[in-house]
């Protein structure tokens, strides 16, 4: 993007969300300058008795640069206000034969209130009183050459204007407050929601690096016992060696490891010292939510399945088991768990609950199930479908590699 593409000005209102809203100071201004165009030139004419040739171009000056107020007020201000002072002047040349207003006619007042409040929608607070100062000295200036018989209006133009300055400016205020107040919550969303998923990993995190612990345990067991638990005496001893090497290197990587959740672990979190849960665990959940009053089935399955997978296929089942009691109590609900080899296949499928909720069902909350769901299932190189079924229920499904894969360990 170009220099100039960066400060084109741009309409007013141009930022608004409805369309009528956006074109609304095109057609102000139109309707102005339509109008005031022609008043101008017969009131000046003929009212005023100014020359036909000079009525012309002043009001071609006051009223054609509404127009570009909706682009570049400021500068449609400096055409209307010297055009305006100028018409005053030219006026001071005329015999005015019955009492008129001077030295602002009235469709002058009119044009000039509007370009006010083109200028309060846009420009600073300070640039507004540099406005209105000037407004304020022509008209007090122009009121000493006042001709005689003639009925003053600087002091009403000075406060019109004002008024007007003041009431666009705040109305501008009061929508770039709201606007601002918008990108601060969408940034605070953003940011909760991130602030979530870094929660959510981490704890995934934490889980599995138990889990990875526990095998570097066992090869330390393995390799720390073996000359012990077999007959090795006929190995050749590099052979030895290499075993009581790979127990030290598991020994040194177990400490690692424990360092690493040392971290991960905050402060507030203590030390598991449960063993992980996996596929066997799920049916305790089942009880547990038909305990709480939940009408569950339960189709189980007894795959032998990566420590990881299991872990994964546990929590996705407690945390969508966790829905159906916070969203749906009491709703059907049937939790399958089935492997073909080569995936395992999770569903949680509830129905409606028997009963409305008291409280209305929660659109955003502050949970991590779907997100950890999410990041559990991406972290294995699985699927996950997610979805509201017809008739008001829920269904959770999620298909998980029980063999290695390229995507296995992404982070």
């Amino acid at each position: 993007m170009t220099s100039l593409e960066k400060e084109a000005p741009r309409a007013l209102l141009a930022g608004a969300s409805r369309r009528w809203i956006r074109l609304l100071p095109w057609g102000l201004a139109f309707v102005l300058c339509v109008a005031l165009l022609p008043t101008t030139i017969q009131v000046l004419s003929v009212d005023y008795g100014l020359n036909g040739g000079l009525a012309s171009a002043l009001a071609v000056a006051q009223a054609a640069p509404l127009l570009l107020a909706v682009v570049r007020p400021l500068q449609a201000w400096y055409v209307i206000f010297a055009a305006d002072v100028a018409g005053a002047l030219a006026l001071l040349t005329v015999d005015l034969a019955a009492p008129q207003v001077w030295p602002f006619p009235p469709m002058e007042i009119v044009g000039y209130v509007g370009l006010c409040l083109a200028l309060g929608l846009r420009e600073p607070r300070r640039r507004l009183v540099l406005v209105w100062l000037a407004t304020a000295g022509a008209g007090v200036g122009l009121e000493f050459v006042a001709p005689d018989g003639t009925r003053g209006n600087g002091t009403l133009l000075t406060i019109l204007s004002g008024v007007a300055l003041v009431l666009a400016a705040a109305l501008r205020e009061r929508y770039e407050a709201q606007r601002r107040l918008a990108e601060q919550e969408t940034i605070s969303e953003a940011e909760r929601g991130r602030r979530t998923l870094l929660e959510e990993r981490a704890r995934i995190a934490r889980e599995l690096h138990d889990v990875v612990a526990h095998h570097m345990s066992v090869i330390t067991v393995q390799a720390d016992t073996a000359a012990y638990r077999h007959d090795l005496g006929g190995l050749p001893p590099d052979v030895r060696a290499e075993f009581t090497s790979i127990a030290a290197t598991a020994r040194e990587s177990l400490g690692e490891m424990r360092r690493l959740l040392g971290v991960l672990r905050n402060e507030e979190t203590r030390g598991e010292l449960a063993p992980q849960p996996g596929l066997p665990q799920i049916a305790q959940l089942v009880e547990a939510t038909a305990r709480a009053g939940g009408s569950v089935e339960f189709t189980p399955c007894d795959a032998d399945v990566p420590e990881a997978v299991g872990l994964s296929a546990y929590r996705i089942v407690q945390e969508a088991l966790a829905n159906v009691v916070r969203h749906a109590p009491g709703a059907p609900t049937h939790v399958s768990v089935a492997a073909d080899g080569e995936r395992l296949t999770v569903r949680v499928v509830n129905g409606p609950p028997p009963k409305p909720p008291a409280a209305p069902l929660e659109e955003r909350g502050t949970g991590h199930g779907l997100v950890g769901m999410r990041e559990r299932v991406r972290l294995v190189g699985g699927e996950l479908d997610t979805g509201p079924l017809p008739d008001g229920g829920f269904r959770v499904a999620a298909r998980l590699p029980v063999t290695a894969n390229d995507n296995e360990g992404t982070p």
